[in-house]
């Protein structure tokens, strides 16, 4: 990913570090929705899972697959197994750590029979309480230096409030 820096952050407040990653998310969305460049590729957080359904791969929370469950596409059996799984991770939510997940999910794909769950924090090396972001520096430049009025301030605010936690 050319022009591109990846940085692991940590954070004290999760749930003030999520609201100020969705404030920036929107400002630099509505940016690149006029200009065609955002300058967040993405941002990983310790708890996040993905699964590749029969249309594409969703990403999700470890407590938020309950809400998940009518968006994924497989059949019935695979949903109640994975429902198991993620209930019991859950269940030991205030003890959960990174290696609990990866086992989790490791062994929710072998009693799945394929490999369909997958989770990247563990092997980026992160932890409670910290987010994996990539930012693309030569969207931030380019965004830099063609704006200004009101869009400007919006571009600063969203740069302000991800300099706070970078």
């Amino acid at each position: 990913m050319a022009g591109t820096i990846s940085k692991i952050i940590h954070f004290r407040d999760e749930e003030e570090f999520l609201d100020d990653m969705t404030e920036v998310m929107e400002r630099f969305s509505y940016l690149a929705s006029k200009y065609g460049h955002n300058p967040i590729e993405g941002i990983l957080l310790w708890d996040y899972i993905g699964v590749q359904d029969e249309e594409s791969l969703k990403i999700f929370r470890v407590g938020e697959f309950p809400y998940f469950e009518g968006t994924l596409k497989v059949d019935l059996e695979t949903l109640r197994i994975m429902e198991r799984y993620f209930d019991e991770m859950e269940s030991k939510w205030d003890e959960l750590r990174v290696e609990d997940i990866a086992y989790f999910v490791e062994m929710l794909n072998e009693a799945l029979g394929r490999q369909m769950v997958f989770y990247e924090a563990y092997d980026l090396g992160l932890d409670r309480d910290t987010a994996y972001i990539v930012i693309n520096i030569m969207n931030l430049h380019y965004l830099e230096s063609v704006l200004d009025g009101r869009e400007r301030e919006i571009f600063e605010e969203a740069v302000g409030i991800l300099m706070r936690h970078i």
